[in-house]
């Protein structure tokens, strides 16, 4: 079996971790209810960025411009298994139909930036490629 094989089959990333964020999500025992989220691939977080970025016009030119935040909420929703951010109970809960302003309405700021700094760690995105070359 030639090395080539390891790229033709690679292990599917369904790495998923469970982490409490916050005391705030209490579940009927009284203990906080834990967030589960799963890594991205880079299919997924194009799409994301793509999905974040918008054409501005500067002087007479059109550039790209991303909009850093709907990106992060954008992965977010993705990235968590549970809750389900599509979920009609939880737009209904707050007030909108879609889910990428859920996580700016549910979430502390430390919250939100805890969550995506653990999506970040679970899909690889918080090394850069000069640590990744060390290890």
């Amino acid at each position: 079996m030639s090395a080539l094989s390891a790229f033709l089959h690679p292990a599917v990333p369904t790495e998923e971790k469970e982490l409490v964020i916050s005391k705030r999500f209490l579940g009927a025992d009284g203990k906080p209810v834990p967030f589960k989220i799963r890594a991205l691939t880079q299919e997924e977080n194009s799409s994301l960025l793509k999905a974040s970025t918008r054409k501005k016009k500067v002087g007479q030119q059109w550039q790209d411009e991303m909009d850093a935040n709907e990106y992060s909420s954008r992965m977010i929703v993705a990235a968590t298994v549970f809750p389900d951010f599509h979920s009609a109970e939880l737009c209904e809960n707050y007030n909108t139909k879609d889910p990428v302003q859920i996580p700016g309405k549910m979430l502390l700021s430390g919250e939100f930036l805890k969550l995506i700094t653990a999506i970040n760690e679970l899909s690889g995105l918080d090394e850069g490629p000069d640590e990744e070359a060390k290890n």
